[in-house]
């Protein structure tokens, strides 16, 4: 027979079950769906942390104190941060310190021990530069407002405090005193400890509360072509005396593993979706059979008026493509759009990979052909006497 005729008589037996057809069609189109979704997530988010890594850089690295050999508290050198700069390769630095003994509070009336366990530090006016960081409201500390009382918060520290952009301006509770708050932070990508402080002046924060002016933590920003030899170097530049005692880390490595851990969660969830495609191409193959044992007669009939096996066989088997074809472009339909909606709620780019959609469209017709094959196999067997009598 022609293709058109093919297609037309397959298509003829969905035709008169469409209930059964969009039941089993819906087994194939959740299992493809679940599929293409995960795919076109992981895509686009791998494109938004890339996005996030070419914007911000992977040039930077944490100086940070490390544990003793007791586990003891170590601090680093007040001159550490001079040193690094010095460093060739090094573009910028720039540092924060942990103001001890100091927590802050909405308001005065707050108990102290509801303190959230915000930390207060003290900040180089460069940081922002250093780090990536944005002001989502109000300002940064300049050299005139860092003079006095003020105070910027991290984007997790202002949720905390129940504080927006409409508190710009007021008043906070900081070490038993007020201060005013000029500034809050965006989400800082490469260095999230920050979401959770509340940045004040260096020189106020040594005036207020007795600073000591030793930093806690240094962010460097190195030449890229230098970062693993700046890198080798950091420990011993920091604390000459007991490089062991210094930390270095990488930001972007952090990144770099959260989306290997990605990789490897979506191979857990592609398997699930394979899962529910079986599911799937049972449902096939069960309505396949069933639509063989209810059109014997239609089977016989044809067979009376000359079709041959081959023809039955092919009809059978192009009726299951047909269905499974229809599952499967639901499903990608579906996962598509699933996909698009999430990566726009998270404001990443829209990544659908080609071969994510092609595979699916042809996952879908083997599996039809898979399932469709034994129900075809057997109404073509039939002889047409034994089909028109039902026996």
């Amino acid at each position: 027979m022609p293709f058109g005729d093919v297609v037309r008589v397959g298509g003829s037996g969905l035709r008169t079950h469409p209930l059964r057809v969009l039941l089993s069609a819906l087994g194939i189109a959740i299992g493809i769906a679940a599929m293409v979704s995960i795919v076109g997530i992981t895509s686009s988010g791998k494109a938004g942390l890339n996005a996030i890594l070419d914007k911000l850089g992977t040039n930077m690295l944490a100086v940070a104190p490390a544990k003793g050999a007791l586990g003891s508290d170590v601090t680093l050198p007040a001159e550490a941060e001079t040193m690094i700069g010095r460093i060739e390769s090094v573009e910028s630095v720039t540092a924060i310190g942990a103001v001890k003994g100091v927590n802050v509070y909405r308001n005065d009336r707050i108990p102290a021990a509801q303190s959230n366990g915000i930390t207060v530090v003290a900040s180089r006016l460069n940081l922002p530069d250093v780090v990536g960081a944005r002001v989502a409201s109000g300002s940064w500390l300049t050299e005139a407002t860092a003079r006095y009382r003020t105070v910027v918060l991290g984007s997790t520290t202002a949720r905390w405090l129940g504080l927006s952009g409409t508190n710009i301006g007021g008043q906070i509770w900081l070490g038993g005193r007020w201060f005013t708050l000029v500034g809050i932070l965006e989400p800082i990508a490469l260095a999230e400890e920050l979401d959770v402080v509340a940045f004040i002046g260096w020189e106020q924060a040594a005036t207020e509360f007795a600073f000591d002016r030793l930093s806690s933590t240094i962010y460097v920003r190195a030449q890229e072509p230098a970062i693993g030899s700046v890198h080798a170097l950091l420990d011993r530049t920091a604390n000459p005396k007991s490089p062991q005692d210094v930390r270095v880390s990488r930001p972007s490595d952090a990144l770099a593993a959260k989306a290997a851990a990605d990789k490897a969660l979506t191979g857990l969830l592609v398997g699930l979706g394979a899962v529910a495609l079986l599911v799937g191409g049972v449902g096939v193959a069960n309505t396949m059979v069933i639509s063989v044992l209810e059109r014997r007669s239609e089977i016989g009939l044809r067979r009376s008026l000359g079709a041959t096996r081959s023809q039955i066989w092919l009809q059978f088997l192009t009726e299951s493509l047909l269905l499974s074809l229809l599952g499967g472009g639901a499903g990608v339909l579906l996962g598509g759009l699933a996909s698009a909606a999430y990566a726009v709620s998270q404001d990443w780019a829209i990544v659908m990979p080609s071969w994510a959609v092609l595979g699916g469209l042809g996952v879908t017709l083997l599996i039809g052909a898979c399932a469709g094959m034994y129900p075809a196999v057997r109404a073509a067997r039939l002889s047409p006497t034994e089909a028109l009598t039902g026996a």
